[in-house]
């Protein structure tokens, strides 16, 4: 027998670790049944995964409580009883795990998620960081330009609003939707995907090439792709907060929401954000 047990046996203590230091793990809501190879239509018409970063607040035999999660400040209801996938993130190595709601909670007067206690966890691939056996998450994609001038943001939030209304409407189409008239004053842009989302921000990761698009501003124009169900990428400003590297050389960019610019577009955002999550549930509440 080996001295010592391997991390992905001792989870739980690498959860009370965090725990006690106010770390936190990512979760979503899992998709039940779908199979990315198998079934890729399905998969797509469910839309990609909202990853939410949340704070381990208390972890027991039973459960495990987190804080409730939110988007731009506004919290999110989550059905008990939907299955979720979580994500322990510890230096460089990245654990995925099955669980399921239990229900709302309180912890010192905080709102709080309970989760079901995971059985175990299954370590991902350097290559692969979320994706397991059972599970494999798909990251939204996200557009980034760094701002020239941020004052400049309010009449490209107004015109994002507008054409995602259109659409929905059925007033616009598609095509008629030109992406290019929806950009404040901006520098040239590059790719990324959003690994979760917080009450006051998000994770980006890109490659380390489109990296270096962060040397070039503070705050940054960011379009993200949530289709089917926004029917045109939402775009909102944010401010580089801090990033580093992995160990596959991608950058991880956490930025904060930033609606000092333009206050108004703020609930625009939350409203897209708590729509699209209702829609996940009830794609997966049981018939």
């Amino acid at each position: 027998m080996p001295a010592r047990r391997s991390r992905t046996e001792r989870w739980r203590d690498s959860i009370e670790q965090l725990s006690s230091r106010g770390g936190g793990i990512d979760f979503t809501l899992a998709r039940p049944g779908i199979d990315p190879r198998s079934d890729p239509s399905t998969w797509a018409e469910h839309g990609a995964d909202l990853v939410w970063r949340v704070r381990v607040l208390r972890c027991s035999e039973d459960e495990l409580v987190v804080e409730a999660p939110a988007a731009a400040g506004a919290p999110l209801s989550l059905d008990p009883g939907l299955g979720v996938v979580g994500v322990i993130a510890v230096g460089q190595n990245r654990w995925m795990f099955h669980s399921r709601i239990l229900g709302a909670g309180e912890v010192d007067g905080r709102a709080a998620l309970r989760l079901a206690a995971p059985d175990g966890v299954e370590r991902c691939q350097r290559r692969s960081f979320y994706r397991i056996s059972t599970a494999e998450l798909d990251l939204p994609g996200a557009t980034v330009w760094p701002l020239q001038d941020p004052s400049s943001v309010g009449p490209a939030e107004v015109a994002n609003r507008e054409i995602i209304q259109c659409l929905r409407a059925g007033s616009m189409t598609a095509s008629g939707a030109d992406p290019e008239m929806l950009l404040p004053d901006v520098g040239p842009a590059f790719n990324g995907r959003v690994v979760n989302i917080s009450g006051g921000g998000l994770g980006l990761v890109t490659s380390r090439d489109d990296g270096a698009g962060f040397d070039h501003a503070r705050f940054f124009w960011v379009r993200v792709d949530l289709t089917p169900d926004i029917p045109a990428p939402i775009g909102f400003t944010v401010k580089l907060v801090h990033r580093h590297h992995d160990s596959a050389g991608d950058v991880h960019a956490g930025m904060a929401f930033e609606f000092g610019f333009h206050p108004e577009h703020r609930t625009f955002v939350v409203n897209q954000i708590v729509g699209y999550v209702t829609g996940l549930q009830d794609r997966l509440r049981p018939a």
